[in-house]
């Protein structure tokens, strides 16, 4: 029986061996891996959706990289259900690898990365099944279980340290004290206690993270969950064997299991990291919610957004109308969002105004996205600041009284003129109010509405097309004397669609993805404490990946899953 079982591990080993064998070529290639971000989503339905951004920079006299190879963790996928970008532009050469199985090559086509060149590279799949498992973690319900590892690369093409971080998140339903996180890989160079956070949805997510870390390592993570929050049927795969009733090596146990369960990315998004749960940690650090006593008056509308936590993508996009408003720049495209920044600044303008504007110069979106976070951390530091001593909650329910009085004034305003000229005056406070875009619907859908003296600068459409505004005589919007008024007309319809569509821009062509946007914000401005644990080229670029559906409850478990850069 023993010499059956050790020829049966020898063939399987050797087939594995076949897998692992990069293949020869006279390419040069040689590249770093500057940051690898990787996050998995265990869906309700019990399949996983898979998130990887991988930012390259290709070396000075290296080949050039035009094929990036990424594992999968099985063949339960669809090609239809992989997007790929790289800088924002869009891939669709995007089919089965020949040498990564399962896996998918990425054509990088006209957007190969050149000697010298940097890239970063985002992957979405959705729908992988079969790659959740039973736990063996003993508590008073059944458990399930996820352990995967990144994808990797050959060590002989890839040099230097990687800023990484891998980050799972599970089914919604769960309470803070039901998750359990396992011990990443015992070559890991981060902690082995991940940051823990609620998302917005209500989602426990972990997220393990290390600047010494690179991208030909193979590291293994994992997590286990009640399994009530997924289908009993998604549940595939049946607990991990003890490790002490075999007598093999670790390494090659992980290999074998990798032959039949390889590699998970992960897709997602996480930024916005508000959550209404009991111990939701929002993006405001804890100092600020350490009640003080009275009212801080004089914060901007900016300011006051950051105080309620309003969602990032709104906060930029009322810092993009005051800069507009104060001739400080002008869109010239609306999708995707292309600003001309006026030289030089003009005076008045906030501090986070001016990082706004030296953010949105910048070409590259990845470049763009992360000159943003940095603006919005600094800013969130600021409010903080100014509010020491001060009672958060006497304060937001002050700015709430102005903008309830904000609206009262637009909606009494008696002419369609001085209703322009009054949400012109007020509306950065207006857009503090959570049904924001209702109202603003509601208030201008019907009949003409006269835009803003400043709307050319933001409507690059309206600017090229609109004939010369008609003049019209209305009283200020103090009452008082008539004033004579240039205001151009518009539908209202038009007018409210437009207003909206300002902060769609900004999540679908500046911020991206939300969630993962806000995230990497609230990372730096408030990292959540860490529970209890239980226990690129084709060629030569290409890396292995692994995700074991085989069950472990901790990451002492039998499964560790290895597999090879290809």
């Amino acid at each position: 029986m023993r010499q059956w079982l050790n020829l049966l591990l020898t063939l399987l080993l050797s087939a594995a061996l076949l897998n692992y064998v990069q293949p020869v070529t006279a390419q040069n290639y040689a590249f770093e891996v500057l940051r690898q971000e990787v996050d998995l989503y265990v869906n309700p339905d019990g399949t996983i959706t898979l998130y990887y951004e991988i930012e390259f920079h290709n070396q000075p006299g290296a080949s050039p990289i035009d094929f990036v190879d990424i594992g999968l963790p099985n063949d339960n996928y669809s090609l239809s259900n992989i997007k790929a970008d790289i800088d924002g532009y869009p891939l669709s050469d995007i089919e089965p690898s020949p040498y990564v199985q399962p896996g998918i090559a990425i054509g990088l086509g006209a957007r190969t990365i050149a000697p010298g060149r940097s890239g970063t590279l985002h992957i979405t799949i959705e729908g992988i099944e079969g790659a959740i498992g039973e736990s063996t973690l003993q508590l008073t319900e059944p458990y399930a279980s996820i352990v995967f590892s990144p994808s990797w690369f050959d060590k002989a093409f890839v040099k230097g340290k990687t800023d990484y971080s891998v980050t799972i998140i599970l089914p919604p339903g769960l309470t803070a004290e039901e998750p359990r996180y396992h011990k990443p890989s015992h070559n890991w160079p981060g902690s082995d206690e991940p940051y823990f956070n609620f998302d917005a949805q209500g989602r426990v997510y972990y997220t393990w993270r290390s600047t010494e870390a690179n991208a030909y390592t193979q590291y293994i993570f994992g997590a286990s969950f009640p399994a009530r929050l997924v289908p009993a049927a998604a549940i595939v795969a049946t607990p991990s064997p003890n490790p002490r009733s075999f007598q093999i090596n670790e390494d090659l146990i992980g290999l074998l299991c990798c032959v039949g369960f390889v590699g998970i990315l992960v897709a997602v998004v996480y930024a916005g990291y508000r959550s209404n749960q009991k111990r939701r940690m929002q993006y405001l650090p804890p100092k600020i919610a350490i009640e003080g006593h009275g009212i801080k008056r004089g914060l901007t509308a900016v300011e006051a957004a950051i105080l309620m936590e309003q969602p990032v993508d709104k906060i930029l996009t009322m810092i993009l109308f005051s800069v507009l408003k104060k001739g400080a720049a002008t869109v010239n495209q609306q999708q995707p969002l292309k600003i001309e920044v006026i030289s030089p600044l003009p005076e008045g303008l906030q501090p986070y105004e001016v990082e706004f504007l030296d953010a949105m110069r910048l070409e590259n979106p990845g470049k763009r996205q992360r000159k943003l976070q940095e603006m919005m951390v600094n800013l969130i530091n600021a409010v903080s600041e100014k509010m020491r001593g001060f009672s958060r909650k006497e304060t937001i329910a002050y700015y709430e009284g102005i903008v309830k009085k904000a609206w009262e004034q637009v909606k009494a305003a008696e002419t369609p003129e001085v209703r322009a000229l009054t949400y012109d005056e007020v509306m950065d406070w207006t857009m503090l109010d959570r049904r924001w875009e209702d109202q603003t619907r509601e208030i201008f859908t019907s009949g003409p509405v006269f835009v803003p003296t400043w709307w050319g600068r933001y409507d690059p459409d309206f600017r090229r097309a609109a004939p010369a505004p008609p003049i019209s005589s209305a009283p200020a919007p103090s009452g008082g004397s008539k004033t004579t008024i240039n205001l151009p007309k518009l539908p209202g319809s038009d007018f409210a669609a437009s207003m909206v569509r300002g902060v769609e821009t900004f999540s679908a062509s500046v911020i991206g993805n939300l969630t993962d946007f806000t995230g990497k914000i609230t990372a730096r401005t408030n990292p959540p404490p860490p529970p209890t644990s239980t226990s690129a080229s084709r060629r030569g670029g290409g890396g292995g990946s692994c995700a074991c559906a085989c069950a472990c409850a901790c990451a002492g478990c039998a499964c560790a899953c290895a597999g090879g850069g290809r």
